[in-house]
């Protein structure tokens, strides 16, 4: 259980803070939905770590970040108003999609791109994919709105890193150093891993 709060941590520091590189910041104007980039399109696995270690490809599309005001004011309205409104505010965002084996495309409703030991790092957030009984019964499950991947890039530009598949957002205070945090819980019992994923050419 450890080494669970400290993988989804670490990936919350990234979410909301001000982390963006040099060159998002002074990336033209800033719009609604987001800071425009070129777009990059890249493929890997993302391979559960429950039972028998299932993969499943994906595809992810980036096309714009979330700069640094939009994510102050997402991280405010979390801690005022909690993960329903959070999602609400960012429910119309558009900064590209990801698109997994077997199930419809998500749009990308927070991204944020930073640097951590050196190498380049992308969180992305997007409504998960749910299964049509969880609505129907309401399931404890679905208090779990979100899916986030982080992706971390070595100097070859080969990624690897976490994907929480069923992710509750909230603010929680720590004890230890009296702040107000972000946290994540992730719904099951580890998270999956993202391996091999590669910059498909033609992205730009």
């Amino acid at each position: 259980m450890k080494r669970i709060t400290v993988i989804i941590l670490l990936i919350a520091c990234g979410i909301l803070l001000p982390s963006l590189t040099p060159a998002q910041k002074k990336g033209g104007a800033e719009k609604s939905r987001g800071v425009p980039t070129a777009k990059e399109v890249y493929t890997g696995t993302i391979v559960s770590m429950s039972g028998g270690l299932a993969s499943t490809g994906f595809t992810l599309t980036l096309e714009g970040r979330t700069n640094d005001k939009d994510a102050q004011r997402y991280r405010d309205i979390l801690a005022t108003e909690g993960q329903d409104d959070l999602l609400k505010a960012i429910y119309k965002n558009d900064l590209g999609f990801i698109a997994a084996t077997g199930q419809t495309r998500r749009t990308l409703l927070v991204v944020r791109e930073g640097e951590i030991d050196g190498q380049r790092r992308i969180i992305a957030v997007f409504e998960r994919w749910q299964k049509m009984f969880e609505l129907r019964s309401g399931t404890r499950s679905t208090d779990y709105p979100y899916s986030i991947i982080e992706i971390v890039f070595d100097e070859k530009g080969r990624g690897s890193g976490t994907f929480i598949g069923l992710a509750q957002v909230r603010m929680k205070m720590d004890k230890k150093t009296e702040q107000v945090r972000l946290e994540i819980e992730n719904f099951g019992s580890f998270p999956s891993k993202i391996m091999g994923v590669m910059r498909r050419d033609g992205g730009d």
